[in-house]
């Protein structure tokens, strides 16, 4: 059977786009390598590779929407995600479906000392943000062209469910917070930093997926308008862990080099330390204004992580 709604790719941000789609009675199904995910109730997981268009095109046949999800290794984007979105993108123009792309703001490059919005020019200097920017142009030349419809929806470093190691307020600040212990974290932990709550995300994908006169655009996602630094943040977990000042400790650049050396994602990890060196605020005015969606609270959004975690 046919769904509505195809997310490929089952990490944090497809799942957490998943758990909404059904609250409004729509078919979802889930794509990812292995045919397995903590998928909700009623939605189904279907495996297969998203760079092999002529599985793409199948999978999503009689879809509305199509979202692209997907998240290769660190140190692969270069090499795998341009034929990714290659096989997502044919999915959605056979479909005649509207394709929901998450994206990133990397392609911005350094904020130099403003927040980011949707009509800052693109300014990235890294080899992840350039193939950003570029992922992005091709996807807004095929909606000019009349091709297919497009929504690119950008997130910052993203926290919350099935973020795990992957987030900087992730395993390594709320395990250790439970037993008391200090945090870990990368970069300058007394930088403000906009860290973007993941449910938020998926909500706001599910809402760009259906809503009128969103299309051709850009959207940042929710974010909390307060921006606080990391430490700021670190101590709200451990205090409603109940172990207040427990600590941060900065994993620091040089450890992060030697490690790089034969860890290939540590060592993509290094180009991208330029957004914690100063303030780095991602403004979600946009999607507030026009569209009614604001982000949870942090302080709300660090106790829920912080109830699901396990020491």
């Amino acid at each position: 059977m046919n769904a509505e709604h195809v997310v490929f790719g089952a990490g944090a941000i497809g799942l957490a786009t998943a758990a909404v789609l059904p609250e409004r009675s729509e078919s979802v199904r889930m794509v990812n390598r292995s045919g397995r995910a903590a998928a909700p109730d009623g939605v189904e997981v279907v495996a297969g590779g998203a760079a092999d268009p002529a599985f793409t095109v199948a999978v999503a046949a009689g879809a509305r929407v199509v979202y692209q999800t997907l998240n290769p290794p660190y140190h692969r984007w270069p090499a795998e995600f341009p034929a990714l979105q290659a096989g997502v993108l044919a999915a959605a123009r056979a479909a005649g479906a509207r394709l929901v792309s998450m994206d990133n703001v990397y392609g911005y490059g350094r904020p130099n000392g403003r927040p980011l919005v949707e009509t800052r020019p693109a300014g990235a200097h890294t080899v992840k943000g350039r193939l950003r920017v570029a992922m992005a142009a091709d996807l807004l030349a095929e909606h000019r062209a009349g091709r297919v419809e497009v929504v690119i929806a950008k997130a910052s470093d993203y926290f919350g469910p099935g973020a795990g190691a992957q987030s900087n307020l992730g395993d390594r600040v709320f395990g250790p917070a439970a037993r008391g212990r200090p945090a870990t974290v990368l970069g300058d932990p007394d930088q403000p930093h906009t860290y973007t709550f993941v449910p938020d995300i998926g909500r706001a994908l599910a809402e760009l997926g259906s809503r009128d006169g969103v299309a051709g655009e850009v959207w940042h996602v929710p974010n909390d308008p307060d921006t606080r630094t990391t430490r700021e943040l670190v101590a709200i977990v451990q205090q409603l862990a109940g172990h207040p000042g427990a600590g941060v400790r900065r994993t620091p650049p040089a450890v992060l080099r030697v490690l790089g050396l034969w860890n290939p994602t540590v060592r993509s990890l290094l180009e991208m330390q330029y957004q914690f060196e100063e303030p780095f605020a991602v403004d979600s005015t946009k999607i507030a204004d026009r569209l009614g969606l604001r982000a949870t609270p942090l302080g709300s959004a660090l106790d829920r992580v912080r109830a699901g975690s396990r020491p």
